[in-house]
C-alpha cells in the first residue's frame, strides 16, 4: 500500500504556533507589552520563548507568580490588544510548510488547523498567510477561555467532524498537542522546528518526531 492508500480519508489536526508559524515576535512582544503596562519586569525574550504554545491564562499565571484570576485576565487582554493591532502578524511561515501541506493534500488527506489561539485570531492568520485552501475548517479557543485546553478541543473537534479518534493525527510542538491527541486517542506526532525540546515531545508520549516539514508527509503516512 502506497502513501496515497494510507492517507486517503486521514484527518489530520495542526497546531498553529510552532508548527505551521513562527510566532515567536508578535507573542514575545505582546508578552512583554502586558506585563510592562501591568508595572512588572518583563524577563528576557529568550526566556518568554518558552510561552509560546500553551494557553494565555496558564502562562501568565506562571510568569505573574499569582492565582489571582483578576490579574490573570487584565495581563491576557493587555496582551491581546497589542496582539489583535499589530502582534499576530509579527510571525513568518515556515519554510517547507506549502510543500508539506500540498503533499498531503494531494495524498487526499483531510486537514484542520486546532490551536489553542482564539479562533477570531487563528482564522485571519491563517487567512494571512494563504493557507486556507488547504483546511477544512480552522478551530480554536473561545475569548473567553472555553476550549483552550487542548485535550477538550481535539474532543469537540472529533465530535463536531464525526472522526473516529483511530483515524485522526495531531501534529504540533508542544506537549499540549501530544497530551491532548493521547488523552483522545489520535496519534500524535511532535515536529522539531517549534518550540517543544525533543525530550519534552518524548516525555510526553509522541509517537514520532519530525525533523523538518518537508519530510511530514512521508512520517504521517
Amino acid at each position: 500500500m502506497n502513501s496515497k492508500d494510507t492517507n486517503h480519508n486521514r484527518s489530520i489536526f495542526f497546531d498553529l504556533d510552532g508548527t505551521l508559524t513562527d510566532p515567536r515576535e508578535g507573542i514575545v512582544r505582546c508578552i512583554a507589552h502586558a506585563l510592562e503596562q501591568l508595572g512588572r519586569k518583563s524577563p528576557a525574550e529568550h526566556v518568554l520563548e518558552r510561552y509560546i504554545g500553551p494557553p494565555l491564562y496558564e502562562s501568565f499565571a506562571a510568569l505573574l507568580d499569582t492565582k489571582e484570576l483578576g490579574l490573570v485576565n487584565r495581563a491576557v487582554e493587555l496582551y491581546r490588544e497589542r496582539f489583535a493591532l499589530k502582534g499576530m502578524y509579527e510571525n513568518t511561515l515556515y519554510s517547507g510548510i506549502i510543500d508539506a501541506l500540498n503533499d498531503l493534500q494531494q495524498q487526499k488527506a483531510q486537514l484542520y488547523v486546532v490551536t489553542s489561539k482564539p479562533t477570531v485570531f487563528a482564522v485571519p492568520i491563517v487567512e494571512h498567510f494563504g493557507l486556507q485552501q488547504f483546511f477544512q475548517q480552522v478551530y480554536g479557543s473561545e475569548l473567553d477561555g472555553t476550549r483552550v485546553n487542548k485535550t477538550e478541543l481535539i474532543s469537540w473537534v472529533l465530535e463536531k467532524e464525526r472522526i473516529p479518534p483511530s483515524n485522526a493525527v495531531m501534529v504540533g510542538d508542544r506537549e499540549h498537542d501530544i497530551k491532548g491527541a493521547l488523552a483522545n486517542g489520535v496519534r500524535p506526532i511532535g515536529v522539531l522546528w517549534g518550540y517543544g525540546s525533543r525530550e519534552e515531545l518524548l516525555r510526553a508520549g509522541a509517537v514520532k518526531l519530525v525533523t523538518t516539514p518537508v519530510s511530514l508527509a512521508m512520517h504521517i503516512a
